[in-house]
């Protein structure tokens, strides 16, 4: 991996949890600890993020710009679960992956009779009063960060479930890379997801386009339907037609 990519990947998982050690970024981005401490040390010069014990964490006017920027795009996290939750029909066996868009699906779908299956604990916290949703976690160790189920030891058991639907999250999706995430943990349970389920769901705001993070976990041509808030470039257009992809953009339903 070359070094600005993977400056810009360093920048990308702090900034998705916040705070991390540097034993933790070394493992996940397997390489020396001097190497990590080089690249953390550019970042810091950036005003990006700060050292802490131990670690490093976003700076304090970093955070407040990404908080500010999560606050916003809440609106089109909401339309865009409640697109998707349209596809939703009673009887489904369903698995919504660990996401801040996936999780707003409960909101729209409380109403129906449906099997979900799930490693996010917010979704399954939010769940709890509707005795029509029978939830089922993939359970495993939880990771606090991503608030998620990860390490799901016995796959087999996920295998044996008949998924009808997907909706699965990204922190980023091109048409080179496909369609990734910033946590390599969860990488297994997603990618044994897109293998069991017959259809995919991906469900991105338009600010993932063209973004690539630390791992794939498909190919964008193992996505059924694309769900989005805004129409993307012709490219991806073209794209999702040759590979009948079918694109949904929320704004123009909701």
């Amino acid at each position: 991996m070359f070094k600005t990519k993977r400056i810009e990947q360093i920048q990308e998982y702090v900034f998705e949890h916040q705070t991390v050690s540097l034993d933790e970024l070394v493992t996940v981005f397997d390489v020396s600890k001097n190497t990590i401490r080089r690249d953390v040390q550019q970042l810091v010069k950036r005003g990006k993020i700060k050292k802490v014990y131990g670690g490093v964490a976003v700076n304090d006017v970093a955070l407040e710009s990404f908080n500010k920027r999560h606050i916003r795009n809440q609106r089109q996290k909401e339309s865009i679960a409640k697109t998707a939750a349209n596809f939703v029909q009673d009887g489904d066996i369903i698995y919504v992956d660990s996401g801040t868009t996936t999780v707003e699906m409960v909101e729209y779908i409380q109403t129906k009779h449906v099997t979900i299956i799930t490693n996010n604990l917010d979704f399954i916290s939010n769940s709890f009063p509707y005795d029509n949703l029978n939830v089922l976690s993939t359970g495993g160790i939880f990771d606090r960060k991503t608030k998620s189920f990860i390490n799901f030891k016995n796959m087999d058991l996920l295998k044996s479930y008949n998924i009808n639907k997907a909706f699965m999250a990204s922190t980023g999706i091109s048409i080179s890379n496909g369609v990734t995430h910033s946590s390599p943990l969860e990488s297994e349970i997603k990618q044994t997801i897109v293998k069991r389920s017959s259809e995919i769901y991906l469900l991105v705001d338009h600010y993932k386009f063209d973004k690539n993070t630390l791992m794939t976990y498909c190919g964008l041509d193992e996505i059924d339907y694309i769900i989005t808030d805004t129409t993307p470039s012709e490219n991806y257009q073209e794209y999702a037609k040759s590979h009948d992809i079918h694109l949904v953009i929320s704004d123009k339903l909701n």
